[in-house]
């Protein structure tokens, strides 16, 4: 009787065109999700930048935090501030844009929806890996950010 070894092949190093893939493979179900509820990925970032601040934000606090997060164009980031407003999920407040009752409530039932969607495709993954893609994916975000800021010069 021949007995064989059963042997673990190591993955293969991540490379960007990976990670590159695990992104878009999930904003894909998000967007998903969102295009259920009549929402776009932009429009959700900004409601949650608006229903997550501790203060009133300003229409140009709300483009700065999240080109921030999108590195997006401010001016397509105003158009999604005029689209959730002609939605009614941001009101003018003054100078400052609140979110409406509405905005919240939509906010709420994609992230009802999105959560355990997100359990599924994060769950299960051990503590180290994360915190090993944790220091990866902050790594590339801050070499990321110094080429954009070279290229903005």
């Amino acid at each position: 009787m021949t007995t064989t070894a059963s042997t673990t092949t190591p993955a293969p190093a991540a490379i960007a065109r990976d990670l590159g893939l695990a992104h878009y493979a999930a904003r894909g179900v998000l967007e998903n999700v969102l295009a259920r509820h009549g929402a776009t990925f932009p429009q959700q970032i900004v409601l949650r930048a608006a229903i997550t601040s501790d203060t009133p934000q300003t229409p140009d606090d709300l483009v700065a935090q999240v080109q921030e997060f999108l590195k997006a164009d401010p001016a397509g980031l105003r158009a999604v501030l005029d689209e959730l407003r002609a939605k009614r999920l941001l009101v003018a407040d003054g100078a400052h844009l609140r979110p409406t009752d509405a905005g919240r409530q939509l906010f709420a039932a994609i992230a009802a929806e999105a959560t355990p969607i997100s359990a599924r495709i994060w769950g299960g993954i051990p503590a180290e890996d994360l915190a090993a893609a944790g220091r990866v994916l902050a790594l590339v975000t801050e070499r990321a950010e110094a080429e954009l800021a070279a290229l903005a010069d």
